[in-house]
């Protein structure tokens, strides 16, 4: 049985966002188009903490896209985003989510970020979306959201190492780029994992 798993399609990673990617709300037209194809949707969803150690405002003299040590993780330091009960930690109101989707938070930790879906950075916690996802006959996973060279990349490496099937939806994807290149290095590194690379929606299984 296949899984449609969107990965972040919230406010704040959208334009006018906290921490916006560009194009980002290009993803929600995408997702809704593959919707209606699938009878299990998942969703992930940061859920930071006001005071989470990622963000550049709880380190002293240190800007956005610095890197520091996090408790033994080296860390990109971001503007405050997605905060727990904030408009823009909510999804982008015109994603069309059935009622039965299922959601999985992360990031809700200050001390770890949690870049995959699956597990924090430090792999020292697991959001439980694995095992959902087994429990309900899930092999195979169709992947899109923001940001490719983040959230969507871990989240698909980590789904590849746990066995699932993984198709990734190119179309579907934007990435922050801190680097010129990094959402192409990303799909390339997903692709040496065993990622299934989807160029347009009429390659997807």
């Amino acid at each position: 049985m296949k899984a449609l798993l969107l990965v972040d399609l919230q406010l704040d990673f959208m334009p006018g966002g906290a921490l916006a990617v560009r194009e980002g709300d290009a993803t929600v037209a995408v997702a809704n188009a593959l919707l209606p194809r699938f009878a299990q949707v998942a969703c992930t969803q940061d859920w930071h903490p006001a005071d989470h150690g990622s963000f550049a405002s709880q380190h002293a003299g240190r800007r956005c896209g610095e890197l520091v040590d996090l408790h033994g993780l080296q860390q990109v330091l971001w503007p405050d985003h997605c905060i727990q009960g904030s408009a823009g930690a909510r999804f982008h109101p015109d994603l069309q989510l059935p009622a039965d989707a299922i959601v999985f938070p992360k990031g809700q930790d200050r001390t770890v970020d949690s870049y995959s879906g699956f597990f924090d950075n430090g792999r020292r916690n697991a959001t439980g979306l694995g095992d959902a996802l087994r429990a309900r006959g899930i092999r195979d996973l169709v992947v899109l959201g923001l940001a490719t060279d983040y959230c969507v990349q871990f989240t698909a490496l980590d789904a590849a190492e746990l066995g699932f099937g993984v198709t990734l939806v190119v179309p579907g994807c934007r990435a922050v780029d801190l680097s010129a290149g990094d959402g192409d290095r990303a799909i390339e590194r997903m692709r040496a994992a065993g990622v299934r690379i989807a160029t347009d929606l009429a390659q997807l299984p």
